[in-house]
């Protein structure tokens, strides 16, 4: 276990401004070139649980971590495709750096309908010069996941947070924790602390058999002054129709889907190379009837994954410019379509490499276990099972989908 404290101010680690990307396209392009880099190490940061600093580094600093920044404050505001589409690229490359922006991404959709236009202003300027947002939101010690003990209280000099987080994936890469508070009023606020502020201790002591380098390990709060400019209403954000809940789950239905779809296409090569079955009387594996009616019904998943992931993201881009009830009702189901077959398909197509890879498949330093082990963490955010029961219970008896994301 390592506690790792601030190494630079949020200044200096940004001094180098980064690129600031001005289309989709530019986006996608930037992505495509960056995941065949980080493709060349995964197995090998996996294995031997290596953080990705360098990477996250390269990563913000290539632009791609502003593109959700509204035009008018000077970022591309890319599409919620263009955004799942990246991090399935990336998680699909490596499962842990495909997930360590996802929290980023949802603090900026809180900022985007919660935040002052003083405060998007400050904190979307940061994240232009390359500035990296981690989160503070889950609890590991209370009764269940709504339940938040950690908190905000006013002092003589201002305000302090008080309290511990875990699952915190992305705070060790960041420059600001965003930290889900209550207040003695028990209103619910996002408070966007930088991270070398006194008191803030950030442990490394995520143990996960799958997305291993997330450094989704412990936050302690002990005294933490901050700022007023940088609290943020939370609880408001479900209260009323917004994109919050909706966009933080494609987000994730990305990384499953990307898992899966890399699954597969590493199963097209380990299949190639794997010996016939020896009651398939054929010369090579590719020609096992078996084995194709296996792989025709993993590629026919992923596929529909895909295509649920769009159809959602479309529902999720037309509800934007008027969010509604409906809308947003809308834009929640579809995402649960595909939350649910995503996990499904990843779990899938992720277990179908290592039977169709054979024997072979097992070996460690092939590193095929790391597509399953990735899959089946990531997918413990949220039960598929609970995903189509709001499914079914809208179609059955109009009963909408409730406003939330994950933590």
């Amino acid at each position: 276990m390592t506690s790792f404290q601030p190494i630079l101010p949020l200044q200096s680690q940004n001094a180098a401004y980064a690129h600031i990307i001005q289309s989709d396209a530019e986006a996608l392009e930037i992505a495509k070139n960056l995941a065949e880099q980080f493709k060349q190490q995964a197995i090998q940061r996996d294995a031997e649980r290596i953080l990705p600093f360098e990477e996250i580094e390269t990563y913000s600093q290539t632009g791609l971590w502003a593109i959700t920044v509204p035009k008018e404050f000077g970022g591309a505001d890319v599409s919620s495709y263009t955004v799942a589409q990246i991090i399935a690229l990336m998680s699909g490359v490596d499962g842990s750096i495909g997930q360590i922006p996802q929290n980023h991404f949802y603090a900026l959709e809180v900022l985007r309908n919660n935040g002052t236009e003083q405060q998007k202003r400050k904190l979307y300027a940061e994240v232009l010069k390359g500035a990296r947002f981690g989160n503070a939101l889950a609890e590991f010690k209370t009764k269940n996941a709504t339940q938040k003990q950690t908190a905000l209280s006013q002092t003589e000099q201002g305000y302090e947070v008080n309290g511990e987080k875990f699952y915190c994936t992305g705070s060790l890469f960041a420059d600001r924790i965003p930290t889900l508070v209550k207040d003695a009023d028990d209103k619910e606020l996002l408070v966007f602390i930088p991270r070398n502020n006194s008191g803030l201790e950030l442990i490394d002591d995520w143990s996960g058999f799958g997305q291993r380098t997330t450094g989704s390990g412990t936050v302690k709060f002990n005294h933490v002054a901050v700022d007023a400019e940088d609290i943020v209403p939370f609880d408001t954000a479900f209260s009323r129709p917004t994109l919050v809940g909706p966009f933080a789950q494609i987000m994730h239905a990305a990384i499953e889907t990307g898992i899966a779809r890399a699954a597969f296409e590493e199963t097209l090569v380990r299949v190639r190379q794997a010996r016939p079955w020896i009651d398939s009387a054929v010369e090579q594996a590719t020609d096992d009837p078996l084995t194709q009616f296996e792989l025709g019904r993993v590629v026919a998943d992923v596929r529909a994954s895909e295509v649920l992931l769009k159809q959602a993201a479309r529902s999720i881009d037309a509800a934007r410019p008027n969010p509604t009830i409906d809308s947003i009702a809308k834009a929640s189901l579809d995402v649960a379509k595909v939350r649910a077959h995503s996990t499904e398909t990843a779990l899938k197509a992720a277990s179908k490499l290592i039977e169709l890879a054979g024997s072979r498949g097992s070996q460690r330093e092939d590193g095929l276990d790391r597509f399953w082990r990735n899959a089946r963490v990531h997918t413990l955010h949220d039960a598929s099972r609970w995903k189509y029961y709001f499914i079914a219970n809208y179609l059955l008896n109009g009963v909408l989908p409730p406003r939330r994301g994950t933590l």
